[in-house]
């Protein structure tokens, strides 16, 4: 494994828009900065159209993540695309960050690892994953062009997965556990459309108990019946139920996350760690929008530049120990 003896000011972890925004103000105010990212662009790119980022009336996600990354590249930010796999304090104001590869330390770190997708946790998710049973509509609907496909989930996202589904799909099936779906309104009134012209149709009150097929989806089992039957037959199912924080690292050095297990964070995106922030998906912030980490990332930033800046660092961390101690777990 090499390792640097370079100390950075911050190092931040993710690649997504919310990680290059901050990468870019921290590269304007001349910190000494190191993006660790397994794939750039985070999941803003599964997004087919984004029309609430401010400035841009209209663009898909992979525009503005590359256009927030390019941004940030103009400044003297260094990229490692690998994976971040382990993060160890070495002394009360320093910490060192490990890939597979390398380590590094720093003064500060910042935490952008966003959330991934949950999952239903019923039986034959898992079996027939990327067999029928998906989570991108971008990624994954123009396999089923003329198909029947359900989306399950009540959220905006949900909806918005549905809409997109409806260029390729013959009919789309939303399944929401709820009374009604909670899409903002300019979403509801496509979806309403959508039902008017039967692209879209609602089952609500009703949970999916379980995905049935022979190497790909043949149908769902519902907890109630739908046209005298429990059996729904499907040719695909995206699920769209919220997402998980990635806070494993952040949790390995004791910070604290709270029932959702998302990582919590002040107006100044502070955690309980000194030097450690946090901003975007990971974090406690109830509403989540591209806008709102990325403002989060800044303030984050600018905190971590105000601490490095008030505080003197002495850090003594031993790379071969660390290294050592870092594989032996």
């Amino acid at each position: 494994m090499e390792h640097e003896h370079i100390t950075y000011d911050i190092i931040i972890i993710g690649g997504g828009v919310v990680g290059f925004a901050g990468a870019m103000y921290a590269g304007r105010l001349g910190m000494k900065t190191l993006v660790l990212s397994e794939t750039n662009g985070g999941t803003i790119i599964l997004t087919d159209v984004v029309e609430n980022y401010p400035g841009f009336k209209r663009l898909t996600g992979q525009e503005l993540a590359d256009r927030i990354q390019e941004h940030a590249m103009e400044y003297e930010i260094k990229l490692v695309e690998e994976k971040a796999i382990s993060v160890k304090k070495c002394s009360e104001t320093c910490y060192n960050v490990f890939t597979e590869n390398q380590s590094f330390h720093t003064k500060t770190i910042l935490f952008a690892t966003g959330a991934k997708h949950r999952e239903l946790g019923v039986p034959g998710e898992k079996e027939l994953s990327n067999k029928g049973v998906h989570s991108c509509a971008l990624c994954d609907g123009p396999i089923y062009k003329n198909k029947i496909v359900a989306v399950v989930g009540g959220s905006d996202s949900a909806a918005k997965e549905s809409l997109l589904l409806t260029q390729y799909a013959k009919k789309v099936y939303i399944i929401y556990r709820g009374e009604k779906i909670r899409a903002e309104p300019v979403n509801m009134k496509r979806v309403e459309q959508k039902i008017a012209e039967g692209k879209i149709e609602i089952i609500n009150n009703t949970n999916v108990k379980e995905i049935h097929g022979a190497g790909k989806v043949e149908y769902l089992t519902l907890d109630k019946e739908y046209k005298g039957s429990k059996k729904f037959v499907t040719d695909a199912v995206f699920v769209e139920i919220g997402m998980l924080p990635n806070n494993q690292l952040a949790q390995s050095i004791g910070i604290k996350t709270n029932s959702k297990g998302e990582i919590i964070i002040d107006r100044k995106a502070q955690t309980n760690l000194p030097g450690v922030f946090a901003a975007g998906d990971v974090g406690d912030t109830e509403f989540k929008q591209a806008i709102t980490g990325v403002g989060e990332s800044v303030v984050g930033v600018y905190s971590a530049y105000r601490y490095v800046n008030e505080n003197e660092f002495v850090c003594p961390c031993n790379d071969e120990v660390l290294v050592t101690e870092n594989i032996k777990k």
